[in-house]
């Protein structure tokens, strides 16, 4: 478990961080947005223990960071967003260095690396350089670093940057198996990662937590009107009057119908109402037939967007 409560992070005149607080509850996945220079990083490295806040504490299962680090820190396991690897060591030497760095036990060390390489995949990899390998495998060998002694807590930032589309849905999937075991904390710039895998959602916003929840309660407080693009046969002017009478409908805009009688129509209605069925009875009981009808939900960058401002920094 983290507990995140008020830190403050000043560089000078800059705010780092300031009055941060959430929690990471046991075997959660947690993820944690921002656009660049929102504080996310000054964050991450306050909880690592990298850096000391000027306010407030973290805990880690129990153990303040900087009042007993060493307890703190054995609980952690850290993926930065540029895996601290060295190239000229193997993969097998690498590890095992990182075995002795975190005081496994020397007897039991080559079946823990055995069981890490085997979870990580990078099984088939072991004796290759680690300046060899591609980013794919490098990322996977970051997480096998982090996974090294069995920390109940993994922090991983940006643990799918510069991935294939074949490789991010590979490391998804063992982010996912490894929340069986493990609390997780997940800094991404990439929202479909975090909407897939994430339980709770950190938005971050100079320096301070804009907004902090499951993505189900955020879309409902912060996400954006719901939006439907219909396509109907065999209707007349009369059909666009009706649909605005559907409760929760704000407008409706048609496109000019074209010389098979096909029509096309934008409809946007409040996100707290579902107006599927209602469009459906309306068009039966004046027999159109419907030939495409997609509703639009918020997703995460909506919600993202409305938070930080839509003036602000795009992400991914």
């Amino acid at each position: 478990m983290i507990k995140v409560k008020n830190i403050s992070k000043y560089y000078g005149k800059s705010k780092g961080a300031e009055n941060v607080s959430f929690e990471v509850k046991k075997n959660e996945i947690t993820g944690l947005l921002g656009r660049n220079g929102a504080g996310k990083t000054t964050t991450l490295n306050i909880i690592t223990g990298y850096i000391a806040a000027d306010f407030g504490s973290v805990e880690i299962e129990g153990y303040d960071i900087q009042k007993k680090p060493r307890q703190a820190k054995a609980k952690i396991g850290y993926l930065p967003e540029k895996p601290p690897i060295y190239t000229d060591m193997t993969v097998d030497e690498y590890l095992f260095f990182c075995a002795e760095l975190k005081g496994v036990d020397t007897e039991l060390a080559e079946k823990h690396v055995d069981e890490i390489c085997s979870i990580t995949g990078i099984s088939e990899v072991r004796s290759r350089l680690c300046g060899n390998l591609s980013k794919g495998y490098t990322q996977r060998l970051g997480m096998a670093q982090a996974l090294i002694g069995n920390p109940p807590i993994l922090i991983l930032d940006e643990p799918t940057i510069g991935l294939d589309p074949k490789q991010i849905v590979e490391i998804r999937e063992l982010i996912k198996n490894l929340s069986n075991n493990h609390t997780v904390l997940i800094s991404s710039h990439v929202l479909s990662e975090i909407d897939k895998i994430c339980s709770k959602i950190i938005i971050m916003d100079k320096g301070a937590v804009a907004a902090y929840d499951t993505l189900e309660n955020l879309t409902n407080i912060y996400g954006s009107a719901g939006k439907m693009n219909l396509r109907v046969k065999g209707a007349d002017s009369s059909f666009e009057k009706e649909l605005k009478k559907i409760d929760g409908v704000n407008s409706t805009v048609c496109g000019e119908e074209n010389e098979q009688g096909i029509s096309d129509y934008s409809i946007t209605y409040s996100k707290d109402r579902d107006i599927n069925e209602q469009v459906f009875d309306l068009a039966t009981k004046k027999n159109i037939k419907i030939l495409e009808m997609k509703s639009k939900v918020s997703t995460l960058e909506d919600v993202f967007l409305n938070i930080v401002g839509k003036d602000k920094e795009k992400l991914n």
